[in-house]
């Protein structure tokens, strides 16, 4: 139902995003959009790309006058170091026009070695521009659209850091409803543990070196039943898991405490099910991450992403020169020293396009009226069901 496709190089003219499957009629706020965007480019021990880039969407098509129109949104956000590479990735120049030294030594870690022996490429440049996590920035700004469709519908989506290298965030003194914000006022996005995740970039950085960690995506207010259990890529975990290690760096993706319930009994991981005396029931606990058979249950969806430390390193590891298959330094091209802050708010934009996919193939939604509509009236049929059933069990 949701399509989304992106185009474009790190450093090439701009970033082009193609979201088709929208329905007409939603309201698009331009200066929201943009502090979605910036939030982005938040993060201590972010490279100095970060302040050269504003990252400011140009809606193209698919919008008018504040609302979309049901045709795709074409989104752009130009580079602004562009012009200092014009020639390097000029469509028809002269290769050797001038050109810095090609790059034939891959980074361990990268794309750079798989990507040149899959394309048949001699200059690792021809992956890395595209295999960069600059490609993130257009799904962040087609995410920020998909907030506004999720938030008609009352759904709510956040993220925050939980580690960093060695260091975890204490959540145990937080109260949930506190996080979100807490982790909007620093520039780690955490809502604990903030200098001891600070160190641990500042010690990595004093070693030319880089460091990881994990994110967690919240999305609150979701009605039960979105996603299937009737086949495999219908599964809403699935869907989940594709998109969250879809994301550069990203290598592990946990729905709900996943690795701890896995060591544990069964009697102490299943939320046990209990009456309210009005609306849809109350669980015991949400260690299954809001997800039960590949659907939603009514909880909050919790997800997590583990984010390997970036490849480039200010100091090398070893390589070799695939011109010679000598053994070399791998090459540098500027990097960040952490990123998972900024990977925290992509997995928000990956996850809100699974979950928006998700209502578009349950409900009417050829425009936002008869979503918002459908959406409420699942909503009633639900709280309608259970207090039918309430009543049957007081007679």
């Amino acid at each position: 139902m949701l399509r989304l496709l992106t185009a474009g190089e790190s450093h090439g003219r701009q970033i082009t995003t193609i979201l088709d499957g929208l329905p007409s009629g939603l309201r698009i706020d331009r200066e929201a959009l943009a502090q979605g965007m910036a939030r982005r480019r938040v993060g201590y021990g972010r490279g100095p790309r970060q302040g050269l880039e504003t990252d400011e969407v140009q809606v193209l098509s698919g919008v008018r006058f504040g609302h979309t129109t049901g045709a795709p949104v074409t989104l752009v956000v130009t580079n602004n170091e562009a012009g200092e590479w014009a020639q390097t990735l000029s469509a028809f120049g002269d290769p050797e026009a001038g050109i810095p030294q090609r790059i034939s030594r891959p980074r361990p870690g990268h794309a750079d070695l798989a990507g040149m022996f899959k394309y048949d490429h001699h200059d690792a440049r021809d992956v890395l521009e595209r295999a960069s996590a600059r490609e993130s920035v257009g799904r962040v700004a087609a995410g920020e659209i998909l907030r506004a469709l999720l938030a008609a519908l009352s759904v709510r989506v956040y993220s925050h850091v939980i580690q960093i290298g060695q260091a975890k965030a204490d959540l145990q003194a937080v109260p949930p409803e506190e996080i979100a914000g807490r982790a909007e006022a620093n520039d780690l996005r955490c809502a604990a543990g903030y200098e001891e995740m600070r160190r641990e970039i500042e010690s990595a950085m004093a070693d030319g070196d880089t460091v990881g960690g994990v994110f967690e995506v919240v999305a609150e207010g979701l009605p039960p039943g979105l996603g299937s259990s009737m086949a495999p890529d219908r599964r809403l975990d699935a869907a989940l898991g594709f998109a969250l290690l879809s994301i550069p760096a990203v290598k592990g993706v946990e729905i709900g405490p996943a690795l701890e319930n896995a060591g544990r009994r069964g009697s102490r991981v299943h939320d046990e099910i209990l009456p309210r005396p009005s609306g849809l029931p109350r669980r015991t606990g949400n260690r299954a991450g809001g997800l039960e058979g590949g659907m939603t249950n009514g909880e909050a969806l919790v997800v997590r992403g583990a984010m390997k430390p970036l490849s480039t390193l200010r100091r090398p590891l070893r390589s070799i020169d695939l011109e010679t298959n000598l053994p070399m330094e791998a090459a540098f091209e500027r990097s960040d020293v952490c990123a998972v802050p900024a990977a925290g708010v992509i997995a928000e934009a990956v996850v809100m396009q699974v979950l928006t996919d998700a209502f578009l193939r349950a409900f009417s939604s050829d425009t936002m009226k008869r979503l918002e509509d459908s959406v409420g009236a699942y909503r009633e049929e639900l709280n309608e069901r259970m207090r039918r059933a309430g009543e049957g069990g007081r007679k």
